[in-house]
């Protein structure tokens, strides 16, 4: 996956203003590379410990507006100090994981980085943060709104009941019933249902 070390010096273009000297603070202080890599479907970002010599690192996806490239590297921080303060065998996204995670947003939602809408939704997040913000419905449509727009992009949730869109890789799906929290919807080709959150990002066929 290309990846590109981020200089501290232009890693102000990434983030919102108001949090630069608190992000760096932390990074110089563990020791840690900071890469930026190009869209990956599965993951934000990634923390990886030291070992054989090399540094504490983390990645952050570089095509995240700005709020949602801090929120990502706050998370990969919290399994920095995780790790640093419960070792090895802390559990990824257990109790500890939580505790440092709620930690360190709350110091920065005290600074108030972030706008209202996103503020609150965050203040929600922690009592009980998830693995990921991918699987935080609610935070996903804040954050939504401080993307750059996209054309022909949308929500499976705004799309029309049998309207279709199109997935990464071409596959063409029709839009079905929601059950529970998911949407059924019938893959065109091979006539197979899948389940889709209301907010995977789709393109609008």
């Amino acid at each position: 996956m290309p990846k590109k070390e981020v200089s501290l010096n232009i890693l102000e273009d990434y983030l919102p203003p108001g949090c630069l000297e608190d992000v760096l603070h932390y990074l110089n202080f563990y020791k840690v590379q900071l890469t930026v890599t190009k869209q990956r479907a599965s993951i934000l970002g990634d923390y990886r410990h030291a070992h054989h010599g090399q540094t504490q690192r983390i990645s952050v996806n570089g095509n995240l507006n700005k709020y949602s490239f801090l929120i990502t590297l706050l998370h990969e921080l919290a399994h920095l100090f995780a790790f640093e303060r419960y070792g090895p065998k802390v559990q990824a996204h257990g109790i500890q994981w939580k505790k440092e995670y709620a930690d360190i947003l709350s110091l920065f939602l005290s600074k108030k980085i972030f706008p209202v809408d996103l503020e609150n939704v965050l203040i929600e997040t922690l009592k009980n943060p998830a693995a990921s913000s991918c699987g935080d419905d609610k935070l996903l449509r804040v954050l939504h709104r401080y993307d750059k727009k996209k054309e022909g992009m949308s929500f499976v949730e705004n799309i029309a009941q049998h309207g279709l869109f199109k997935i990464r890789g071409e596959r063409i799906f029709c839009k079905g019933e929601k059950v529970r929290t998911r949407y059924k919807c019938i893959e065109v080709q091979t006539g197979k249902c899948y389940l889709f959150s209301g907010v995977h990002e789709v393109t609008i066929l």
